[in-house]
């Protein structure tokens, strides 16, 4: 494994909570990058636990969102972990701040091969939650992996969607898509000859006053103390430029259809991405014959962010019953 240097403090955007222990643990992935994961665990437990590997969101690390979802799991009996995906946050490779529609997806399962060597952890009851890009990311996972036997896509983004194709699929022509690439194409060429990667800026900031809602959205966690954080790509620098080449090229979700295992959406009624997780159910259940354990969950008034952090409006009670159901 990579050397890496750990932060040992609590950095969390979220409180501890005195219902679990806690404590950091490092895995490899199939490609050699070693990943870092904050291990919660039940305090008091005993015998062998059924697991959840959480991440998201896109641009975001384990202290924010995606621990906040599984300190919460470990509070209901479940060991979870948080990690940080390739290239991100604590976690290994190089260069950093990249992304891939194929490493990413791989993150999960090898946080799979990690839970299921753990002697606290019954292999047979293995589920995952991915928040917002790594919604996708999990979805694309469950299609692949069989060990995975109950996802949860929360305010989920299709990252190779929205590359491709624009919010909204408002940029979904071949002159688009050919302009979008021959400038990051371009990039590539600086990059090289600058010898760095130039990074794409995360969530704007000073915030203009005509922004779009859900800039504005974003803008509340990511840049305000209710989320940001020094290793967040979205609270600051953002992801290399050229990252989105791979996701335009690489479409995710092409076998969704074919999930067995069970699988729950939950998105914000009035959130910007909706049409992510209502499509994306659309498509997985059409003509299936595994659409039985499929349940797509939209929350009233609920906007993108409020599925980040806001635990009057994460449904986990639902969360709860869903792997307790499916695991």
């Amino acid at each position: 494994m990579e050397k890496l240097t750990l932060t040992n403090k609590w950095d969390k955007v979220f409180p501890k909570s005195e219902k679990v222990n806690h404590e950091k643990a490092t895995f490899h992935n199939r490609y050699g990058i070693t990943l870092v994961c904050d291990v919660y665990r039940p305090k008091n437990a005993k015998g062998k636990l059924p697991a959840i590997a959480v991440c998201g969101p896109f641009g975001a690390v384990k202290e924010q969102s995606s621990g906040l979802y599984a300190q919460e799991m470990a509070k209901r009996g479940f060991l979870a972990i948080a990690f940080d995906p390739s290239f991100t946050g604590e976690s290994g490779g190089e260069p950093r701040y990249v992304a891939s529609p194929d490493i990413n997806t791989e993150d999960f399962s090898a946080a799979v091969d990690y839970l299921s060597c753990r002697e606290d952890v019954d292999a047979d009851k293995i589920g995952i939650i991915g928040v917002c890009g790594w919604g996708g990311m999990a979805i694309n996972a469950a299609a692949m992996d069989t060990r995975i036997k109950a996802t949860v896509a929360s305010t989920m983004y299709d990252m190779t969607r929205v590359n491709a194709k624009g919010y909204f699929d408002a940029e979904d022509s071949e002159d688009a898509r050919y302009a979008t690439k021959k400038a990051l194409n371009e990039q590539r060429t600086m990059d090289y000859k600058n010898g760095r990667y130039e990074l794409g800026g995360g969530v704007v900031d000073p915030l203009p006053d005509d922004a779009p809602f859900f800039v504005k959205d974003y803008y509340d966690y990511y840049k305000t103390t209710r989320g940001y954080h020094a290793r967040s790509l979205n609270s600051n620098g953002g992801w290399n430029k050229t990252s989105s080449l791979s996701f335009i090229n690489m479409p995710i979700l092409a076998y969704s259809n074919e999930i067995r295992s069970a699988v729950l959406l939950i998105h914000g009624e009035r959130a910007h991405s909706c049409y992510f997780s209502k499509d994306a159910y659309a498509a997985m259940i059409k003509d299936s014959k595994y659409a039985g354990n499929k349940e797509l969950l939209i929350i009233p008034n609920a906007v993108h962010t409020d599925l980040y952090d806001k635990l009057d409006v994460i449904p986990f009670d639902k969360i709860e019953a869903f792997f307790r159901t499916n695991l």
